[in-house]
């Protein structure tokens, strides 16, 4: 079988590196460019970027030439497929020049997941969403889909279960984000050790307005669920994976083993449909009293192409303050399913539903 050939924007920079580290053997997609900035471009990729993964840079794509983040540029090499990385300054016209020219673009940036047209995809979720490509096929020659914020993602898998089975009628998060969700120079280590940091910017109103539209449906237009959600975020001194106290209100009554028992029986069409990257299962509920943690839990997944794909969770337990009230703790990589993980994920569901 070809392979598909890819293409990633940004490839330099944290996330960026992790699509190159798990795209590597991909039966179903080769990395055939690597864009970076302007500072970049010409030079090979083991020169450009400053790796920082605990597995070595793959051989395939150390010798690459770092090519320039246009359309010209990626079709010389015949990308088919384009994985964005960018920063958010220049995400929202690059990938939508991307899209312009026909390319599939699977963003991990922000800049089009507000677009009326554009769906905020978790293959477990809400793949129906992908109804809304027709709407964009028919203004652009190609199409946009985005990945959430990576703190929205792992807390909407561990919902939709809920959703499905009892209802939601409001949402409270409390996280303890990992400082890679900065970017590897994003929080000066001066900052962060023997510290804590309770503000991330914009990310609170990230968290509340992304999982409405994410848990919402598509009929001739996005209709975001009707949820009360509110998120307090903050940064701490973990590495990677993210942790959320999350607390519910259930519109019907739920005890925590049945909360517990419709987060096990959850498959979504990615485990159905066996995408390589698809953990299975997508959620994990720890029994312990102290888990999870993410030193311990933040590489969960099988099968080994699925490591950090998923999402775990523990300590869940009845609320008395909230009516039908639940409480529990999960735990999300955030440059693995949170990122570059996902974005795959999007991509082995494209192809597999014959868009790409």
């Amino acid at each position: 079988m070809d392979k598909i050939r890819v293409g990633i924007l940004g490839s330099t920079g944290s996330v960026g590196q992790r699509y190159v580290n798990m795209l590597r053997d991909h039966p179903w997609f080769e990395v055939a460019a690597l864009s970076a900035s302007r500072d970049s471009v010409g030079k090979t990729y083991k020169e450009a970027a400053k790796w920082f993964l605990d597995r070595d840079m793959p051989v395939e794509c150390a010798e690459m030439k770092v090519i320039p983040a246009d359309q010209k540029a990626f079709k010389a090499e015949k990308v088919e497929l384009v994985f964005s990385a960018l920063p958010s300054e220049v995400a929202k016209t690059a990938e939508a020049e991307m899209a312009e020219a026909g390319f599939t673009v699977v963003a991990d940036t922000g800049a089009h997941r507000m677009d009326p047209d554009v769906p905020i995809l978790i293959p477990e979720v809400n793949s129906e969403h992908l109804l809304a490509l027709k709407e964009q096929r028919s203004r652009r020659k190609g199409i946009i889909v985005t990945l959430s914020n990576c703190t929205a993602l792992g807390l909407a898998i561990s919902l939709k279960p809920v959703q499905k089975g009892f209802g939601l009628r409001r949402v409270l998060v409390s996280t303890m984000q990992a400082v890679s969700g900065a970017g590897y120079f994003g929080v000066p280590s001066m900052a962060i050790v023997d510290n804590l940091i309770p503000y991330i910017k914009n990310e609170e109103e990230k968290v509340a307005q992304e999982i409405l539209k994410i848990l919402g449906e598509y009929k001739n237009g996005f209709k975001f669920a009707k949820i009360k959600v509110g998120a307090s975020c903050q940064r701490v001194g973990v590495l990677d994976g993210h942790t959320e106290a999350v607390f519910l209100e259930t519109e019907k009554p739920a005890t925590p083993e049945e909360v517990k028992a419709c987060m096990r029986a959850f498959e979504g069409e990615p485990q159905r449909l066996k995408l390589p990257s698809a953990p299975i299962p997508p959620i994990i509920v720890r029994e312990e009293i102290d888990r999870p943690q993410p030193r311990l839990d933040r590489m969960a997944g099988s099968p080994e192409r699925a490591k950090g794909m998923a999402t775990v969770v523990g300590r869940v337990r009845s609320e008395s303050a909230l009516d039908n009230g639940i409480k529990y703790v999960m735990l999300s990589h955030n440059t693995i399913r949170g990122a570059a993980g996902n974005a795959i994920l999007i991509a082995e569901l494209l192809k597999a539903k014959g868009i790409i």
